[in-house]
């Protein structure tokens, strides 16, 4: 594995061995604009690996994407070896329709100590709209805007939870059952508790091929622009422009055909995939009401 390939793979030609924030931050905007939160293998027949060699062939010399456990796992890669002290965390995800967090914690993130502070960093978030552009100070309460909108972190009793106030959507096709209703949403709960990778091989499986999860349910494949996002859910493509006019995100969508799937993989996120690939959705994860 080279750094220098990976850095080529997401378009970084900023400073080497400057572990700053600065640096951080770039590694993180470019990554998540230039490799997709996708699970596609799935629905392709191909098994998601967590070894970290399997996830660089596949993500920086295939140019394919991959879900949390992936693209932080390779991302804690590169930071460590540019000189980061970086840990791995287990988040649960917040459930909007069942109001609660997860029994079970599925979400990786990292946590990154620059300058003697504590951050949380994020390149694997499927849901366009909570998907953090910068790095989240570890801070209670404290409000952190970014182009995706306002993230805010609190602490209880050593548990942290991470969400964001929402926008208002241009929209009324929204995903109320992912988004909500309420102005601030939750996201994820997490301690900080490190982890290594060994931790998630469970969840890595189940996820990948419970019929009751979301990603045996959903093909999803989402790739982060300069104004917003796109997503390719099902036969669904769904683009949103962050706050485009009077603190407005704009979302549109619109259906793709079987004979045009290849076609907006390559064009839209660069993907081209090997094996033959069988789109679907649930009705948990269109944009209607």
């Amino acid at each position: 594995m080279d750094i220098e390939d990976y850095f080529s793979r997401i378009g970084y030609k900023g400073l080497r061995g400057k572990p700053d924030m600065e640096t951080l931050t770039a590694i993180l905007q470019l990554q998540i604009r230039a490799v997709p939160f996708e699970n596609l293998s799935i629905h392709c027949g191909e098994a998601i690996e967590l070894n970290l060699e399997a996830i660089y062939h596949k993500i920086v010399r295939k140019n394919r994407g991959g879900w949390c456990m992936e693209l932080n796992q390779l991302l804690f890669w590169a930071l460590t070896t540019i000189g980061y002290e970086v840990a791995m965390l287990a988040a649960k995800v917040y459930s909007v329709p069942e109001e609660r967090y997860c029994e079970k914690a599925s979400h990786l993130l990292l946590l990154v100590t620059v300058e003697g502070k504590a951050y949380i960093v994020d390149s694997g978030f499927g849901i366009a709209f909570y998907q953090m552009w910068q790095p989240i100070e570890l801070v209670s309460g404290k409000d952190q805007p970014q182009s995706p909108g306002i993230f805010r972190l609190t602490e209880d009793n050593g548990t942290w939870h991470f969400g964001k106030v929402n926008r208002k959507s241009s929209s009324t096709r929204q995903m109320l059952s992912i988004l909500g209703k309420r102005d601030y949403r939750k996201i994820y709960s997490f301690t900080l508790e490190p982890h290594t990778i060994e931790d998630f091989c469970y969840v890595n499986k189940y996820l990948q091929t419970a019929p009751e999860s979301v990603f045996t349910q959903n093909s999803i494949c989402c790739l982060r622009t300069l104004e917003g996002s796109s997503t390719l859910i099902g036969w669904t493509l769904i683009t949103v422009t962050f706050d485009y006019k009077d603190d407005t995100d704009l979302m549109t969508s619109m259906t793709v055909k079987d004979e045009d799937i290849g076609k907006i993989l390559r064009e839209k996120f660069n993907i081209v995939l090997e094996r033959k690939f069988v789109p679907c959705s649930s009705k948990a994860m269109t944009f209607s009401d």
